[in-house]
Formats: C-alpha cells, sequence, structure tokens
C-alpha cells in the first residue's frame, strides 16, 4: 500500500452559517486543533477516488470532498487548514474512521441501514446498482447462469455480502471467491479463475472501459438492488455532518456541480482517457433536487 501524501487546496466557495458561540466537539474540534483534515481514500475506485498515472489521488469523490473541505475550512475561520491522504480499502474503510484515522472517506461506499449503525453518511452523491461482469463467450446474462460456477466479489462490500446470501436463497452452488480490491477481483475474471465479478455497475463499467479487450466483456442486464454512495464520517457527530451535510447541498444547488459530474462521467478520464459515457440517472437527478442521506433502497 502506497503511503500517505499530503496537499493543500485553494479554498473558500462554500458559505455556511457558523454555529455562533458554540463550544467545538468531536470531528471539528479535532480538525480544529491540529489544523488538518484526513481523507480516505481508495486505490482503484475509478472514477470516485484512485490513483492516476502520477501516483495522484484523483476522482469524482475526490473533488466533492474537496468541497466539503472548503466548507469545513470556512466555518472554523482557518487561514490554512493541511489535507492529509490515507488510503482505505473495503475492508478497512469503516475501522479505520470508527477509530479516528480518517474523517471522511471519500470513495464508493454504498449507505444502507447496516452500515449506519456504525458509521454515518453525507448527502448521497451516486445511484449505482449491484450486477455482474463477464465474458461475452461465457453467455452469462443473469443470476440463473451462474449456478455451479465459481464468482469473485471485493472483499468488505455489500456486494459480496448480497450474493452470499442469494446463494444460499437460491441454492445456486457457487464458490465465492473475495478479493482485496476491484482491480484484483477484475483481473479474477479476466484470466478466468472466476466466471463473473459481482460489483456496483459504474465501477464495472470503468473497469471493463480501461481493459485490454472492452469488447470481451458483457455486464448483466439485471441488477441485484440499488446502491446509494456516500461519503462517510463518523456517527454521533452531528455538528460535524450538518457542516458537511450544508456544503454538499450548497454544491448542488451551485452551478459548480454540473462540471464535477460530467469531467468524471461524461469526458474522458485519467490515465488513458477513458470516457466512461453515464449519464446522470434520474435516481441521482432526484437526489440533486432534493438531497437525501437516506440508506433506504427505496428512497430511491
Amino acid at each position: 500500500m502506497k503511503c500517505c501524501s499530503v496537499y493543500a487546496l485553494v479554498l473558500g466557495l462554500v458559505t455556511i452559517t457558523p454555529a455562533a458561540g458554540q463550544e467545538l466537539k468531536g470531528t471539528l474540534k479535532k480538525i480544529k486543533d491540529t489544523g488538518s483534515i484526513t481523507l480516505g481514500h481508495r486505490e482503484s475506485s475509478v472514477p470516485f477516488s484512485y490513483y492516476d498515472d502520477k501516483q495522484q489521488v484523483v476522482g469524482y469523490a475526490m473533488d466533492l470532498c474537496g468541497k466539503i473541505v472548503e466548507g469545513v475550512k470556512r466555518e472554523l475561520k482557518l487561514d490554512k487548514l493541511e489535507v492529509k491522504l490515507n488510503p482505505v480499502t473495503s475492508a478497512t474503510r469503516i475501522p479505520l474512521m470508527a477509530n479516528g484515522t480518517i474523517d471522511l472517506e471519500c470513495g464508493s461506499t454504498t449507505n444502507n441501514l447496516e452500515r449506519q449503525k456504525q458509521v454515518a453518511f453525507t448527502i448521497t452523491h451516486f445511484v449505482t446498482a449491484n450486477r455482474f461482469v463477464a465474458k461475452k463467450a461465457g453467455n452469462l446474462t443473469k443470476l440463473e447462469d451462474l449456478k455451479g460456477k465459481t464468482v469473485v466479489s471485493t472483499s468488505g462490500t455489500t456486494n459480496i455480502k448480497q450474493i452470499n446470501q442469494l446463494n444460499a436463497e437460491k441454492n445456486l452452488g457457487l464458490n465465492i471467491l473475495a478479493a482485496n480490491d476491484h482491480a484484483e477481483a477484475f483481473l479474477m475474471v479476466e484470466t478466468d479463475r472466476a466466471a463473473a465479478f459481482v460489483m456496483d455497475d459504474i465501477l464495472l463499467y470503468s473497469l471493463v472501459a480501461s481493459s485490454k479487450s472492452p469488447g470481451d466483456y458483457a455486464i448483466s442486464a439485471d441488477a441485484l438492488s440499488v446502491e446509494p454512495y456516500g461519503i462517510m464520517l463518523r456517527r454521533d457527530d452531528p455538528d460535524f455532518k450538518k457542516v458537511v451535510d450544508g456544503a454538499m447541498k450548497a454544491l448542488y444547488a451551485s452551478p459548480d456541480f454540473l462540471p464535477i459530474y460530467e469531467k468524471w462521467f461524461l469526458k474522458p478520464v485519467p490515465p488513458r482517457g477513458i470516457n466512461l459515457n453515464v449519464p446522470m440517472s434520474a435516481a441521482f437527478k432526484k437526489v440533486v433536487a432534493n438531497p437525501t442521506d437516506s440508506g433506504d433502497p427505496a428512497a430511491y
């Protein structure tokens, strides 16, 4: 795992009304006392949070976290706010949030009711669905086609939990492998160690588009579930959540948001200049118009 890097942001766009006279506590106090905020990031969650060819951390979620940092800096009336980066995986992101190592997790994490027992989420920043990718030659298009086959998903994700549940409920006889990250899981399909990779469709689209032979793969039409993504923060810290939510709502209401979305989903992205060509879905347009942090799929 690569070592953490530090960078400074140019801050000062989002205005949030400070809670005048209130004593700071929780994450806001920690940030004020240390003069720094730590962002958890992913290594290969294109286009949300990943290393580019210059080993810089980039992505849609990173841009959104940058706007949140602007709001925090303004709220705390800080002249400078150091931004530290800490890599996380699907398995480590919640423990590192809970133990105070990271203050925001900027990636592709599904907000659901079970996770809300451990962490909090800000306003949903993407709505995806759980599907699987397989080689076209295998003619695997729906869940039942996977019966008796080896499939892979990423350790610590809602996806691997769901495919295990479906395997038991439908008696599919699957051999389910756990990969350390999305890149490793896709490589298992690429090298025929697994027939399919179960994951959020937007991540599958990015992996296929970035692969050596994109035309060799197909993503299932059947959606196994709806997955709202949210930036994670600690539970039971309403003051910090208010600032973070305020920054997200202000961004959605501003002219700055659409260019950020288009940059990562409708234009070529580094390092290979692949265009994912994913227009904003009706479900996500609804969130932008009426922001929500709900972890209930029915809300989408």
